[in-house]
């Protein structure tokens, strides 16, 4: 029933790493996905501990080309991370820029992969500190005490209307050009990324949903809180590209659950004392 695009990788259920798990699917109307994503054991490299990388890409572009997009994005990401100095924070921003300019320099050496582009979300566990990076509307989720947040914004013409006061919340969630980016890797010039300037301290018991909008469209986010509750990370990928796929997966679904150990999420309700914040810069 489902196919991964990238291999399903567990940690350990002993030691620091956190489990993560991966699951892409082309979902029901497409032979092609566009997505992509990867899990990366980072390590203690040269510049410091890398930890662990997540990365889940949404293409778009002429045939084939959101393909290449959404696989040069999380490769490049996944290679230069561990390199880039700095710290998490900085290594994950520069490998966003390394990536979009790459990109870009395929595009233009290509006529047919013109204007070609992808989402980007992309979470670094490292110890006890989280770091995050994202362009587009692929989501970054965190499921703590019992509450699923949002820590990613989403880059899309809805939300710009939402933050002028034109529309609310749930008519954006509803609206027919929800998906319609303002924002993403490759298709400008310049680089538009959200980025943490501080790490988020991480809990025991704490799990980041990474997604592309083939499942936060059909899944709603207490829905996805209650799939990673009491699930291993290769379980709540499955049951939620299964449900993106019972809904119409009219989209590829890609999936990534990232979980802290030491704890269990649980299931009652809880309050978040503290909320990631942002910045955008070029």
């Amino acid at each position: 029933m489902f196919w991964s695009k990238t291999k399903t990788q567990d940690a350990p259920a002993e030691g620091a790493l956190p489990a993560a798990s991966l699951l892409s699917d082309a979902g029901c109307h497409r032979e092609l996905n566009e997505d992509s994503g990867s899990i990366v054991r980072a390590g203690n490299g040269r510049h410091g501990d890398r930890g662990l990388l997540a990365v889940v890409a949404d293409g778009m572009g002429g045939h084939e080309a959101g393909e290449v997009a959404s696989r040069t994005a999380v490769e490049t990401i996944s290679r230069a991370y561990p390199l880039e100095k700095g710290t998490p924070g900085e290594a994950l921003a520069a490998s966003f820029h390394k990536a979009h300019r790459e990109i870009r320099r395929m595009a233009q050496a290509d006529p047919k992969m013109k204007g070609m582009g992808t989402t980007c979300t992309s979470l670094a566990i490292t110890g006890d500190r989280a770091w995050a990076a994202h362009v587009g509307d692929s989501r970054l989720y965190l499921v703590r005490d019992g509450g699923v947040y949002q820590l990613s914004e989403d880059h899309t013409q809805c939300m710009a209307m939402v933050r002028q006061g034109l529309l609310s919340i749930e008519e954006a969630r509803k609206h027919e050009d929800r998906n319609l980016l303002q924002h993403a890797m490759g298709t400008r010039k310049e680089l538009v990324l959200m980025s943490w300037p501080e790490p988020m301290a991480v809990k025991p018991g704490d799990a980041f949903v990474l997604c592309s909008d083939g499942l936060h469209d059909l899944v709603a986010d207490t829905e996805i809180r209650d799939a990673v509750r009491g699930s291993i990370p290769e379980e709540a990928c499955r049951k939620l590209v299964r449900m993106a796929r019972e809904r119409g997966g009219y989209d590829d679904i890609t999936v990534a659950v990232v979980f802290i150990p030491g704890g269990r999420v649980p299931a009652g309700a809880g309050t978040l004392q503290e909320t990631r914040q942002y910045e955008v810069h070029g």
